[in-house]
């Protein structure tokens, strides 16, 4: 299925072209495998895991509980990326993606066995905060390595955006298959679904990592990586060094994705508890509306990718993030109708102000990284997002709900992330048009 390559990496431009093909597919088909799992945990977060394993609480204190265990995965992800960005800039890129899926599969999978809270009390919670670290750190390491196996297979700059666009592409296959999945079985009796029928799902997973390591198996290492490898020119700490070095281009990557991050789990998480236990619609209708959202992700994600290769990077992010900034209102007002199309529409449209920004941030955040410590400066930059955005999200919004009763004053919070995140924006450098398979000082 693959061939070695040469010690300098150069291949002929056909063997070139279909390492590319390989490394995108590769990438894509990884990631979804990825966001699958974690995505399968926040969808049964906010519809199962609050009766099951804090069953003495109410509701809403269960729910707080629930999104709390959900949240340590958010925690993990910067170790993960860490602890891989450091591999993946020392031993590879493809070394390193294969151990993330391994990683993140068999604790998806164990999810699935984890007894609950009237079998075993706490210690069901336990294990599944346990499980939900795991998971994280394996998610902290998928995504530089799936980018920069893209990215740096991509000669010129002419498709970057759009080619690190694809492993992106992952986040709404993955929620596409773990809503399919947790729709399949919720239409069974709801004691069944509660007893036994989500676990389905987890178990599952094992078998779609199997697919995902076939594939990672038969793709090479990037030539960016094997060019470094030959010239000896490898990092001794890499993650020491990036960030001693460039710890401006790690918080401005990171402060860069709260109006990308913190909005889409507001849209694709705590929408189910909000949706189920507030305005008492069906759980189906939430299902089907994240369904059709992530399909409409499918184009709009590699268009903006697309786009970004033409406007530039930071213009078109920009104007993702304005318009999240905004959407959070109309959001909220659509919910408040009770009326089934219009809740349908206001989830749909959620994910398109996200994608604007979701299909360039790939390019934008790799890019600010030289290739030698660009695994690690990447992933910890992008998953320190993960604590101070996406992680609390839910809980920021819960809260907030608690207190106020209206889901307007998550929109005002919505809106806060889309100012920090156009400031922080405007600070970075635009790689769009430069060769980024040199080494050379970010922000130079």
């Amino acid at each position: 299925m693959s061939y070695a390559a040469p010690a300098t990496g150069e291949l002929s431009e056909s063997e070139h072209r279909v390492q590319l093909q390989r490394a995108v597919v590769a990438s894509t088909v990884g990631t979804t495998i990825e966001w699958y799992d974690f995505f399968l945990y926040s969808t049964v977060t906010g519809l199962v895991f609050a009766k099951l394993y804090f069953p003495n609480s109410d509701p809403l204190v269960g729910t707080l509980q629930a999104f709390l265990v959900y949240a340590v995965g958010f925690v993990a992800r910067p170790i993960g990326a860490a602890i891989f960005g450091h591999y993946g800039d020392r031993i590879g890129r493809k070394s390193t993606l294969i151990a993330t899926l391994l990683l993140m599969g068999f604790a998806t999978f164990l999810v699935a066995l984890v007894p609950t809270y009237a079998s075993i009390g706490i210690w069901g919670a336990i294990l599944l905060t346990l499980l939900r670290f795991i998971q994280g750190v394996g998610v902290g390491g998928e995504w530089g390595g799936s980018v920069l196996m893209s990215m740096e297979w991509a000669r010129g700059s002419h498709h970057r955006g759009f080619i690190a666009s694809w492993p992106q592409f992952g986040v709404p296959s993955g929620l596409f298959l773990a809503n399919l999945a947790v729709l399949a079985f919720s239409g069974m009796s709801p004691d069944a679904f509660l007893s036994w029928g989500w676990r389905i799902p987890f178990l599952l997973s094992i078998i779609l990592v199997g697919v995902g390591l076939w594939i990672r198996l038969g793709i090479l290492e990037t030539p960016v990586f094997r060019k470094l490898e030959a010239q000896e020119r490898l990092a001794r700490a890499p993650m020491a060094e990036v960030l001693r070095v460039h710890p401006k281009e790690i918080l401005l990557s990171a402060f860069a994705r709260m109006s990308e991050q913190a909005p889409f789990y507001i849209f694709t998480a705590f929408v189910f508890a909000y949706g189920t236990g507030t305005l008492k619609v069906s759980q189906q209708l939430l299902l089907i509306s994240v369904l059709a959202a992530a399909v409409v992700s499918f184009f709009t994600i590699p268009i903006a990718g697309h786009l970004s290769d033409r406007f530039g990077r930071k213009r078109v992010y920009m104007a993702g993030a304005l318009l999240t900034a905004v959407y959070g209102f109309v959001f909220f007002a659509l919910l408040n109708t009770l009326v089934p199309g219009l809740i349908f529409l206001a989830i749909v449209l959620s994910l398109i102000p996200h994608d604007i920004q979701y299909g360039p941030q790939a390019a934008l955040i790799a890019e600010s990284f030289t290739p030698r410590l660009r695994y690690s400066g990447a992933s910890v930059g992008y998953q320190l997002a993960s604590i101070i955005a996406g992680g609390p999200a839910p809980l920021i919004a819960a809260w907030l709900f608690a207190r106020t009763h209206s889901g307007y004053s998550i929109a005002w919070f919505i809106l806060a992330c889309g100012v920090i995140t156009l400031i922080a924006t405007s600070m970075m450098t635009d790689y769009t048009n430069k060769d980024i398979s040199e080494e050379y000082d970010p922000g130079a």
